[in-house]
């Protein structure tokens, strides 16, 4: 389907025809690549093809590299560099390629298929986040044909790994090559964005700080037996038990700054018992019934509490046997100011079953009888040459909205950045309805007006933040 006519969104400029449909037409290629951390996927097919555009459209070589540990997982870094030196740090734009496994039989169309239908393109990435992927490839491409010269130097780095897997790009190039992306703040389109209530634009996330990501072994063992003779303590019993414990658990209440901003300004868009409720937690103390009405929306309940969930599981050796191990991986998602062996405790303490065994799990894989006592970075403070575009250009593209910082409640890449004292803010410029998050489930989507708009807002942030 061709790109539709654009509209022109106040001091907004839009791209033009010929630009949505390079954008579409990138998005689409990047999609139908397989970027999971699997023997089918393949970062660097990916990283490469953008390559390959890049140069095709008259990029220097040593401004446009390819680098990684391994072959299959390797990173690009584009640069647009400054019109004359300059002892400004660069703007960096800091994007994952890979995606999270999906499976064909999951879903209504396939995953791996670039699929436009009711205003929608569906396809594994399309949230999460080949959409952000695809605009700054698109946008770095239309500024060079533009013959655009900034004040400073611009990088956008296409990384693996971000989903999990032993080669995380964002961290190898900090920690390896931070030369090429050493900057004077990320912009980081993993997290951030517009929310929608009904088609209604309620307020403008951008991402100030995140909880931090932690995988949990859950393991109970028992002699077995025959299954003829069933036992309540056989090791599936046992493991059900502990996670029925953990369903029924709420980590204790909390705000920081910037959650309770967050609220501060959300409560100006809601109405009745709602916007009731949230005055009523912004309050000294907080009204923890109100928190709890609150809480049974998942959005707001993430933003008050470091959550554990089990996402997997496995047990048993045969069918006819009583298993001997049953395992369980736990996902947290751990609220600032508590580090991920506080958390690894307080699930022992919660089971209280002493022959479970609860490990740390490392992004990579590793399992180990500990887990790190980091904790998440305290935000920086919002700095203007930032949030002053950022406002203005959300703002002329949907009127009226509040721009708030926010607390991701997942976790990203740009953690490495921050405790490489790189300032790194999150934001996608992407609408999405408050309750469509699709990122990482079935059917995953992204309407093709956000698609649009954010394209029109980082070829503006992009200029704006670079500078003539």
């Amino acid at each position: 389907m061709p790109a539709q006519t654009p509209a022109i969104h106040n001091s907004v400029p839009a791209a033009s025809a010929k630009d949505r449909a390079q954008a579409r037409a990138i998005f689409k290629q990047l999609i139908e690549i397989n970027t999971t951390d699997t023997p089918q996927g393949n970062v660097t097919r990916a990283t490469a093809a953008m390559q390959k555009l890049f140069l095709d459209a008259g990029f220097a070589a040593g401004d446009v590299q390819l680098l990684g540990p391994d072959e299959r997982k390797l990173n690009l870094v584009v640069r647009i560099r400054a019109a004359a030196p300059t002892t400004e740090k660069p703007v960096l734009f800091l994007c994952h390629v890979d995606v999270v496994e999906a499976l064909r039989a999951d879903w209504s169309t396939d995953p791996f298929q670039f699929v436009e239908k009711d205003g929608y393109y569906y396809g594994r990435g399309t949230e999460d986040m080949k959409d952000g992927d695809a605009a700054l490839v698109a946008t770095f491409l239309r500024l060079h044909r533009e013959g655009y010269k900034p004040r400073r130097d611009l990088i956008l780095a296409l990384t693996a790994d971000e989903e999990g897997g032993h080669f995380n790009g964002a961290r190898w190039l900090v920690e390896r090559h931070r030369d090429l992306v050493d900057a004077a703040f990320a912009i980081n389109p993993d997290s951030g964005g517009v929310e929608l209530d009904h088609g209604r634009a309620i307020a403008a996330d951008v991402e100030a700080t995140e909880k931090v990501y932690s995988d949990f072994q859950i393991t109970a063992t028992n002699r077995g037996g025959h299954s003829s003779l069933p036992r309540p303590d056989n090791a599936i019993y046992e493991l059900m038990a502990a996670l029925n414990k953990l369903q029924a658990y709420s980590f204790p209440f909390e705000m920081n700054g910037v959650t309770r901003t967050y609220f501060t300004n959300l409560v100006k868009q809601e109405t009745g018992q709602t916007a009731a409720d949230m005055r009523a937690i912004l309050a000294t103390p907080p009204d923890l019934a109100a928190a709890a009405r609150l809480s049974a929306d998942p959005s707001f309940n993430s933003n008050f509490r470091t959550t554990c969930v089990a996402t997997r599981l496995n047990a048993g050796h045969a069918n006819n046997a009583l298993p001997q191990t049953a395992q369980a991986n736990v996902n947290c998602r751990i609220f600032p100011g508590h580090a991920p062996e506080e958390i690894r405790h307080q699930l022992m303490d919660l089971f209280a079953d002493n022959k479970l065994v609860v490990k740390y799990v490392s992004d990579a894989g590793d399992v180990s009888a500990t887990a790190p006592e980091r904790k998440a970075m305290v935000p920086p403070a919002p700095i203007p040459e930032v949030f002053e575009p950022l406002t203005r250009i959300t703002q002329a593209l949907w009127p009226g909205i509040q721009v708030t910082p926010v607390m991701e409640n997942g976790a990203s890449d740009s953690i490495y950045f921050a405790q490489a004292g790189i300032p790194c803010y999150g934001y996608s410029a992407i609408a999405m309805e408050r309750d469509d998050g699709r990122a990482h489930g079935r059917d995953e989507r992204v309407p093709v007006e956000s698609y649009w708009k954010s394209l029109d807002f980082f070829y503006s942030f992009a200029k704006a933040v670079g500078g003539e």
